[in-house]
């Protein structure tokens, strides 16, 4: 999976959100919650190409970005490889964190118990 930086994370946030877009657009949006200058946004995407996370397409004198790389598996990616760092691999550790700390919603739990319910079924028909 390509390595992506918390600043080029930022314009995928963007392009996963909506996607294809004019660099124009995508510079006006993450301008709405950052100062970044319009040439460094124009750099990450440049990066983001380089690394095969972003395609464009010429439309006009426009080039319009998309991703390459679902947002759902690039978190997955991510989401495994901390776990793997930090926890040794085990899930458990990591929601007793949140759990031990409080940080956890009655939705969160709700969300948890759902995916394990289905887990759960899923095992029993494999």
């Amino acid at each position: 999976m390509i390595d992506i930086s918390n600043a080029e994370l930022e314009v995928m946030k963007v392009l996963w959100a909506d996607a294809p877009l004019p660099a124009t657009t995508i510079v006006e949006r993450i301008q709405q919650t950052s100062d970044w200058h319009e040439k460094t946004v124009k750099t990450l995407l440049n990066r983001l190409v380089q690394k095969g996370a972003l395609d464009y397409q010429r439309e006009g004198r426009a080039y319009l970005y998309q991703p390459t790389i679902a947002q759902q598996d690039y978190q997955h990616h991510v989401g495994r490889s901390f776990v793997q760092r930090l926890f040794a691999g085990k899930v458990t550790p990591l929601v007793a964190s949140f759990a031990d700390s409080d940080d956890l919603s009655a939705e969160d739990v709700a969300e948890l118990k759902a995916l394990i319910a289905s887990w759960e079924k899923e095992q029993k028909h494999d």
